[in-house]
């Protein structure tokens, strides 16, 4: 499962079995290297996912060029293998007594299988056929949650924290559907854009005077 490139090695010898821990509970997706920082060479490798083997370039360079998440630790970053695979990778500075520097662990998980799961899910139960408008047309509460849901989906901002020109926009679109024909729609859509209905109602006194029309709801 791990080669080291020497047994005797303190470093090796006090951090395998983190090593072949991590790959023990992450295997058969997940790469743990232990590099030596003096040298750039790999010193023990579990679960190798490409050829390299102990005594190999670290190539360690490539952490220069990210910002630390937290002291002494780089990542989750993104690797791509030659095989296509897209893979996360963490990198943990470990230090001596001294505080220096004696060995780097990385560990690099494979995101094949996340991603092919996340696909699976995405497909479960996904609409295969367009929305039967006939169906929604007359049902103004769902004309609400359809174009509130459909703006927050499109924005990525969850509903409270929409600004006043998101809401604005939303009541645009909700005008435009004839949702505010219906009376008793104004206070559902308060509801929907968790706001109160004197806010609503500002907004929508300020949306016709913009527009021109007749700011009663």
């Amino acid at each position: 499962m791990g080669t080291v490139k020497e047994a005797g090695d303190p470093r090796v010898r006090m951090w395998a079995p983190v090593g072949q821990a991590i790959a023990l509970l992450l295997g058969p997706y997940a790469e743990v290297v232990l590099h030596d920082p003096d040298t750039d060479c790999i010193l023990a490798i579990w679960n190798p996912m490409t050829a390299r083997e102990p005594g190999d370039p670290s190539l360690l360079g490539e952490l220069d060029a990210l910002d630390p998440s937290a002291r002494d630790v780089f990542g989750p970053y993104e690797k791509l293998l030659a095989d296509g695979r897209r893979l996360s990778s963490v990198s943990a500075v470990l230090r001596g007594p001294d505080g220096g520097a004696t060995a780097v662990l990385c560990v690099n998980l494979d995101r094949t299988p996340l991603e092919q799961a996340a696909a699976v899910l995405s497909a479960f139960g996904a609409p295969s056929a367009a929305r039967p408008q006939p169906l929604f047309e007359q049902d103004w509460n769902e004309q609400i949650q359809h174009v509130v849901g459909t703006y927050v989906r499109d924005c990525g901002r969850p509903v409270e924290r929409l600004t006043r020109a998101d809401r604005l926009e939303v009541l645009a679109r909700l005008e435009k559907a004839g949702v505010f024909a219906v009376r008793r729609a104004t206070p559902a859509v308060a509801g929907a854009l968790r706001v109160s209905r004197s806010t609503l109602y500002g907004l929508l006194a300020e949306l016709r005077a913009a527009g021109g029309t007749d700011p009663s709801p």
